[in-house]
């Protein structure tokens, strides 16, 4: 699989200006999957804008994706603002490259100040295909919780899709956890940032795409760009083969029971 991460600078740009950033990056590329930051159609640091930008899962914004995934005959992954029956959450869509909704994320731990604020939590975990690929999709916070992607990981997840925000003082999580995570338990990590300055944050950019073994097979830097890596299965294999983590959770968790 050819995946692509598309780190846009969109600071006051429009959710036009937006997607028309993300058709210029892609077009040509002959991509399987690219993945947008959180809140993408949005943007993430705009206070009460949120609102204004929210739609449903098949809203306007979601009708445009899909005309670009089928004209670029790729899966798109974004983060927006959904809203539903009165409630807003913090959610990521995956839209094939046929331009069918496969998946629908909505954040399950909001970190305290403008999340909380404003968003509902979601209630669950869910994972899907793509090609011969089982994915799962987190957001931002739920991938600093091992058992978040541990879990994605026992139901069979080969890939983890992280669209973020996040800031440039929480380097170690770019640079440090995530790499754990995908090591830990022998699965592709992307994680799709923002770059550059949005109102009163810095994003730190830094996207990546980690293989199973914990190395980065790309990264960007802090700026604007679409980075690209090949995927495959046979790595997913010889990680989880090589140290068999996932076959040991069960033991591990029969022992600390018993112990309390």
């Amino acid at each position: 699989m050819q995946a692509g991460i598309f780190q846009c600078d969109g600071g006051g740009l429009s959710p036009h200006e937006r997607l028309a950033q993300l058709k210029h990056a892609i077009s040509g590329q002959q991509l399987d999957l690219v993945v947008c930051p959180e809140l993408f159609l949005s943007g993430y640091a705009v206070g009460d804008d949120v609102r204004q930008f929210a739609e449903t899962q098949d809203g306007p914004f979601s009708n445009r994706v899909a005309e670009l995934a089928k004209q670029q005959s790729t899966a798109i992954v974004y983060g927006y603002p959904e809203q539903q029956n009165g409630e807003l959450f913090n959610s990521a869509i995956c839209i094939d490259n046929k331009g069918h909704v496969v998946s629908n994320h909505r954040k399950l731990l909001l970190p305290p100040g403008f999340e909380s604020e404003y968003f509902t939590s979601g209630d669950q975990l869910s994972t899907f295909n793509l090609g011969l690929f089982k994915c799962a999709m987190l957001i931002c916070y739920d991938v600093e919780y091992p058992e978040a992607v541990r879990a994605a990981a026992e139901a069979g997840a080969q890939i983890i899709i992280v669209p973020t925000a996040l800031s440039e003082q929480w380097g170690v999580v770019a640079h440090k956890l995530i790499p754990t995570r995908a090591f830990e338990n022998g699965v592709w990590v992307l994680y799709a940032n923002h770059a550059g300055v949005e109102n009163n944050a810095r994003y730190l950019g830094n996207s990546c795409i980690v293989a199973p073994d914990g190395t980065d097979a790309i990264r960007a830097g802090i700026t604007q760009q679409l980075i690209i890596a090949e995927i495959g299965l046979e790595a997913v294999t010889q990680a989880q083969n090589r140290l068999p983590y996932l076959k040991g959770v069960p033991q591990i968790r029969a022992i600390i029971h018993k112990e309390r």
